[in-house]
């Protein structure tokens, strides 16, 4: 049904992006660092849900919807950058603190970390694309049986986003307390972080090219 060459290339795409700084990665960091890795479990859980949302959205004919009203696939994304940007001058501000520095912050419900997971996820212009734009074009015509190949190729990047992700989140309070004895460690990761996201704002915000059709 789904070529190698396919479940190659998603995973690689897939890999590409949860290693690559975003909102997904800073919101199970922070969570897990300020909250415990519990609580950034569950929170992954909102991820997950949110990549399920994007899944049968784009296989069931979002990607139409964008491709026939190109400004709404604007103005997601567009919101997409403004919310990187929002993160970016969080990490480069004077008295910007790193996501992996301890704070001391209310403790949110389970309810609440799934729905922040979940609208961080949502919001996040990289998965949009990806669902749009990316796994479409690992999609085989000749094989038939579109919806399934997407739902397929979907569930691939699902799955190692999520391992990625909950290695992350397992990790983090280590990697907190190497960094808390490195100060000057610290603050590189911030303005790196801080860079990254930054440019990644940019980038979607002066980028024109619009939705590719999924089949």
């Amino acid at each position: 049904m789904v070529e190698l060459s396919g479940i190659l290339g998603v995973t690689v795409v897939a890999l590409g992006m949860v290693l690559t700084p975003g909102p997904n990665m800073i919101y199970l960091v922070s969570r897990s660092i300020t909250q415990g890795r519990r609580a950034g479990i569950v929170s992954l859980g909102g991820v997950a849900l949110g990549f399920m949302v994007y899944l049968l959205a784009a296989n069931l004919g979002l990607s139409v919807v964008f491709v026939a009203v190109p400004e709404l696939y604007f103005a997601v994304k567009l919101a997409g950058a403004a919310y990187l940007a929002h993160l970016a001058w969080n990490a480069l501000k004077p008295g910007g603190i790193s996501v992996f520095a301890p704070q001391d912050v209310p403790h949110d419900s389970p309810r609440k970390l799934v729905t922040m997971g979940l609208m961080t996820n949502l919001l996040n212009p990289k998965i949009a694309i990806m669902y749009l734009s990316l796994i479409p074009q690992f999609i085989d015509l000749d094989k038939g049986h579109v919806l399934l190949q997407g739902l397929i190729l979907g569930s691939i990047q699902i799955m190692v986003s999520v391992a990625v992700n909950l290695a992350i989140v397992l990790a983090a309070g280590a990697i907190a307390v190497f960094l808390s004895r490195r100060p000057s460690w610290l603050k590189v990761q911030r303005y790196a972080m801080g860079t990254a996201l930054g440019a990644l704002s940019v980038s979607m915000a002066i980028d024109t090219s619009g939705p590719a059709k999924a089949n």
